[in-house]
């Protein structure tokens, strides 16, 4: 019952929001499906906004701590009930692996501060697995971080290099580190834009196997 009342207040704000917005020709405003994780009150909800014709659909009270399968669940419960011709919006997601399960599931668009603050704390993600690199093991290590990456880091400094940086807590470590995450998920989104636009059903499960690699803690 609560969650259900918390729904419909979600409904009550957005009402209020239309009639607030004075310039709709000049602001774009997204409903926010909720629900909880309750399958009959997301689906519920999902086709009550979307009879609003609104210029975006989000997927909110989601990643805040549920299990990964639920998270899943709920996306793919609610993205079919949302208009395909309308930006579809999963709020603060994720992983690497979490952004190409939700986009083959109807997602659009996301927001996540997880790329650079895993960069300010040492922490990179590679298409051999998600490091560590104030780990002792990077100590001597004079490799690229990600071999297979082509962005400024990993063209310019070793592993040593940057978890000295990073053990040092000099600024630039910080920055090379989410510099090199964000460019993960750039070339991430681009690959999946790439395979949805060919219809390549086999490069999408690829990509979604090299996304849960790079997830996944390295082996070293």
């Amino acid at each position: 019952e609560r969650t259900a009342r918390s729904t419909e207040r979600t409904t009550r704000w957005l009402n209020r929001c239309l009639a607030a917005r004075k310039h709709p020709d000049q602001t774009a405003l997204f409903a926010i499906v909720q629900g909880g994780m309750f399958e009959d009150l997301r689906l519920a909800h999902g086709q009550e906004l979307a009879e609003m014709d609104l210029e975006g659909y989000a997927i909110g009270g989601l990643s805040v701590g549920e299990h990964r399968e639920q998270l899943l669940e709920m996306v793919q419960v609610t993205t079919p009930h949302l208009p395909v011709d309308r930006p579809r919006y999963l709020m603060g997601v994720g992983h690497p692996a979490d952004i190409a399960d939700a986009v083959i599931r109807g997602i659009d668009l996301f927001d996540c501060v997880l790329p650079t603050r895993a960069g300010r704390h040492g922490q990179a993600y590679t298409w051999s697995g998600r490091r560590n690199l104030r780990n002792a093991v990077y100590a001597r290590d004079d490799g690229p971080l990600d071999p297979s990456c082509d962005c400024p880091t990993c063209q310019q400094f070793c592993r040593a290099t940057l978890r000295h940086l990073v053990k040092c807590d000099e600024i630039l470590g910080k920055i090379l580190l989410s510099m090199h995450n964000i460019h993960l998920y750039q070339r991430l989104v681009a690959d999946l834009r790439t395979a949805i636009e060919s219809d390549d059903e086999d490069e999408l499960r690829a990509i979604c196997q090299r996304a849960a690699t790079a997830t996944k803690k390295a082996a070293i």
